[in-house]
């Protein structure tokens, strides 16, 4: 039987006799003693029978504090402190004086809905009742503080409080942990045991939270000796916090220790800690393994352990299992569930694109779309080059009133520059200087990207200086921005003026500067910058980083090089590598070396269109037709077809879209029309001028209208 029908059936069976003694209390004509009416008023709000509780109240003939007190507790547990509040304030106007049970239980529901104010007015009628020295109304109030973010006011009235108990501690512990305080949560967490307060699980789970780096694995073990010792290991909170802990720590070995140890003790979360444990330290398999011997061992999966599962499916090699996941899903009926839809577009719009399709089709079936499912959607399209669609999608987004936040803007401004719409991504700017996101640094960085691609490199830079420039996001944007401009003196420079500030750089930081150097022919420097960047700056080189240098190698000519470059690889090239590598050949003209790379690439990659075309061009430039035309018919008899390459064009702030021989343009008769008439215009020029006089007599013209200060577009 699951936990929830057993709960489901022991509250209508409590109900039911609840029911049955209601009508003997009646029939026995004993209602109107108070105790007994207090207990079925009792009875009914642990039933969640607020309405039956509610007309019981009011047919109680002598309420007494108690009465009351039932009644808001009532709806504080049924999260209505509205109610809780009005039957308060009925109270206190029924002549009723408030006792330490009364501030505890509304103490709470303001806790929970996180009303600072309301609190200070309790806070106010405590002390003038002369309350604030009762142990439950005290704890109450520390608990509200911390809650509602006042963890100083919380300290203060722990200071005032005369006789402490573990709640009364156990509360400032944690608000202190939800700010993140260290040092006061450590200390009270010492004077707590030095004082010989008992510690449970509401000390000893809050203060794991905060072991999450290798510099707090020591603690993290005294504090597990401390669990030890006071018999906490087998409490399920404890156990599941002591797992985390030690995954964050950098130690997998010691949460399975851990989590093997309480077999007799978990819960769902103990299994979907162990899981995200594995995956965080990158154990997949044993993460897989895990999920099988849950579900062996009764537990059904809940969507913290579908998500955490599908999030990990993101690279290309283990896709596989994601399609399995996928399906399970849909098996388990719990697709449409929005955080696992969203999981799963996320893990279909992967860096390779190949199911986007799938992503799209989760995001039209899902029934209800949050936030983040429009920013998933949002950021694939835009990923993946279908800029005209994400475009599209913002506007709904718009027109729908989605809240809009930083992931739509950079994911929307991105698209921009794929399409270099400057107008629409300035209206965008402009979007983001009202919505107050301009200053945020992905949205900066976007906006760098934008203008830069846009060929506004003034703009860009301008957009760079404004920002906060505290992480390296917005420095390696600039720092590309200037690379493919041309400018990588200028990119070089803000790498030095980022090092001097004490930036923290990242490997994308590297994949800029070297871009810089390959770009102005810097061999050497470039070639250093590989070879210390673990050394200077901690960076291991990753495979963009040798794709560079092999390019800035390409470039200069340097081919042998480049080769012995990708032959001294610390890990096997893929096919961006050698992609690189033939792209270096196809300038330099080497066709042996082009031949042994493309043969490598063709045989890994046998419908990748990009090998063929880089392939065939060199043939072509070298002459060698009989080639062309045998990679041609390769290509035909694979089925591999070459992508077309698309141009862009706004005008009037509306998108215009071609690509060879495409007729789909709502204006098609036009186009073609005027393209002809065109050609036709060019051919009579050829016929009947020199091509060389028409220039010279352009330029010529030009002088003229510039010497009497007339207007050229006329």
């Amino acid at each position: 039987m699951s936990p929830l029908r057993s709960i489901v059936e022991t509250s209508v069976s409590a109900l039911l006799t609840l029911g049955s003694n209601h009508s003997h209390i009646v029939k026995l004509g004993t209602f109107g003693d108070t105790y007994t009416a207090n207990n079925l008023l009792g009875g009914y709000l642990k039933c969640r029978n607020l309405l039956t509780a509610l007309k019981l109240f009011d047919e109680i003939p002598q309420k007494d504090t108690v009465s009351w007190n039932s009644l808001i507790a009532g709806y504080v547990n049924y999260g209505d402190l509205e109610s809780a509040w009005e039957v308060l304030i009925r109270m206190k106007r029924s002549g009723f004086c408030f006792d330490g049970y009364t501030f505890g239980s509304i103490l709470k529901g303001i806790a929970s809905n996180d009303c600072l104010f309301a609190g200070q007015q309790v806070h106010a009628s405590i002390v003038k009742t002369g309350y604030e020295e009762n142990v439950y109304s005290g704890s109450a109030l520390l608990d509200m503080y911390a809650k509602c973010g006042g963890v100083m006011d919380a300290h203060k009235c722990f200071n005032c409080m005369p006789n402490r108990n573990s709640v009364s501690w156990n509360a400032l512990i944690s608000g202190y942990v939800e700010t993140g305080d260290r040092m006061n949560s450590f200390q009270l967490f010492k004077s707590m045991h030095m004082e010989g307060v008992r510690l449970d699980d509401g000390t000893f789970s809050p203060i794991l939270t905060l072991f999450d780096s290798p510099d707090f694995y020591e603690l993290t073990m005294q504090v597990h000796c401390a669990i030890i010792k006071h018999g906490m290991e087998s409490d399920s909170s404890v156990l599941n916090a002591t797992i985390s802990a030690y995954s964050k720590c950098g130690s997998i070995e010691d949460a399975k220790r851990v989590f093997d140890g309480g077999d007799d003790f978990r819960d769902i979360v103990s299994w979907n800690a162990m899981l995200a444990a594995c995956l965080e330290h990158d154990e997949r398999v044993l993460a897989f393994n895990l999920f099988s011997e849950m579900q062996i061992s009764g537990f059904e999966p809940d969507i913290y352990t579908y998500t955490s599962l599908i999030s990990s499916c993101f690279e290309e090699e283990i896709q596989n299992q994601g399609l399995s996941l996928h399906a399970l899903v849909i098996k388990k009926g719990v697709e449409h569930s929005t955080p696992i839809s969203n999981s799963l577009m996320a893990m279909f719009s992967e860096p390779s694109g190949n199911y986007m399709e799938y992503a799209i089709r989760i995001f039209q079936n899902m029934e209800f779309k949050d936030r983040v499912s429009w920013n998933s959607m949002l950021t694939g399209l835009s990923q993946h080059g279908f800029s005209e669609n994400a475009l599209k999608l913002f506007q709904i987004m718009q027109s729908g009133n989605i809240g809009m936040d930083y992931y739509a803007f950079s994911a929307v401004l991105r698209s921009c520059a794929d399409l270099a719409t400057l107008q629409l991504g300035q209206q965008i700017h402009t979007l983001t200087i009202r919505s107050g996101f301009e200053s945020n640094e992905f949205v900066t960085s976007s906006l760098v990207v934008m203008y830069s691609k846009c060929g506004v490199i003034e703009d860009a830079r301008r957009s760079f200086e404004t920002s906060h420039k505290q992480n390296s996001v917005t420095w390696n944007s600039i720092m590309f921005a200037y690379a493919q401009d041309g400018q990588g003196h200028v990119a070089l420079d803000l790498f030095s003026q980022m090092s001097e500030r004490k930036v923290k750089v990242d490997h994308i930081t590297f994949v800029a500067v070297l871009t810089a150097c390959s770009h102005i022919g810097l061999v050497e420097k470039g070639y250093n910058f590989l070879k210390n960047m673990e050394s200077d700056y901690g960076i291991s080189p990753r495979m963009e980083h040798y794709a560079c240098v092999v390019d800035l190698l390409g470039r200069a000519t340097r081919l042998k090089e480049a080769k012995e470059l990708v032959g001294s690889m610390p890990f096997q090239p893929n096919a961006m590598v050698w992609k690189t590598l033939l792209g270096g050949c196809r300038l330099c003209g080497d066709v042996e070396l082009a031949m042994e790379v493309a043969d490598f690439l063709l045989k890994s990659e046998p419908y990748e269109h990009c090998s063929y075309v880089l392939l065939c061009d060199l043939y072509g430039h070298l002459g060698k037709w009989d080639e062309v035309a045998v990679l041609k018919r390769c290509m035909k008899e694979k089925g591999v077809k070459k992508v077309p390459g698309w141009s862009w064009i706004e005008v009037q702030n509306k998108l215009h879209a071609f690509n060879a021989d495409d007729h789909s343009h709502t204006q098609n008769h036009e186009i073609y029309q005027m393209l002809r008439r065109l050609t036709d215009d060019i051919a009579d020029l050829e016929i009947f001028y020199d091509l060389d006089s028409v220039i010279m007599d352009g330029f010529t013209m030009l002088q003229d209208s510039d010497a009497n200060g007339s207007n050229i577009d006329q």
